[in-house]
């Protein structure tokens, strides 16, 4: 058996692009992943895009550093994970109150909307607070259309008031991974 992501019939969602062009409008030139099934659109975009660099990371944590040497160099970055990730950067994201560094992270939840997997439902559960607690501001999008408002305000919260940011991209946004046998 193998996880699958339901997808819409007619092709992939328009919320990945409507993320996409704010990263583009917000000049972020490095892009940190963990390869992740709910980020995958955007990542292919980003891929394709010249003038921004994907980096395909081992673990959340690296795309700490890795957005704080980007910005050392005068680059704006992102981190794209998954809500089970975060409990991985806890550590890191004092580098980002310590040094004022511009953060934003795009969150794709898990352990929510009508999650099959056990092990993802304590940290999906969690992740707002523990961002919270850390000293990042979290915004949330549910819908396809609260996805452009939400980025937009999360960009100009990290990138023009250098607020550590978070948005959280619902699983019932993404869509409930299930088993197919």
């Amino acid at each position: 058996m193998q996880a699958e992501t339901k997808a819409a019939a007619d092709g992939a969602p328009a919320w990945p692009e409507d993320i996409f062009q704010s990263l583009k409008r917000y000049d972020v030139r490095q892009v940190a992943y963990v390869p992740d099934a709910g980020h995958s659109h955007l990542i292919e975009r980003v891929i394709g895009e010249p003038s921004m660099r994907a980096v395909s990371l081992t673990t959340e944590e690296e795309g700490i550093a890795l957005m704080a040497g980007a910005w050392t160099g005068g680059q704006r970055s992102v981190l794209l994970m998954q809500s089970s990730g975060v409990g991985n950067c806890i550590n890191m994201l004092s580098l980002v109150q310590i040094f004022s560094l511009p953060f934003l992270t795009v969150v794709t939840m898990r352990g929510e909307w009508g999650e099959f997997n056990p092990w993802q439902v304590p940290m999906g559960s969690t992740t707002a607070g523990v961002l919270e607690l850390s000293g990042v501001h979290v915004l949330r999008a549910t819908t396809p259309e609260e996805v452009v408002d939400v980025m937009e305000a999360a960009a100009s919260q990290a990138y023009n008031a250098c607020t550590p940011t978070a948005v959280l991209l619902s699983q019932r946004l993404i869509g409930a991974k299930v088993f197919v046998k």
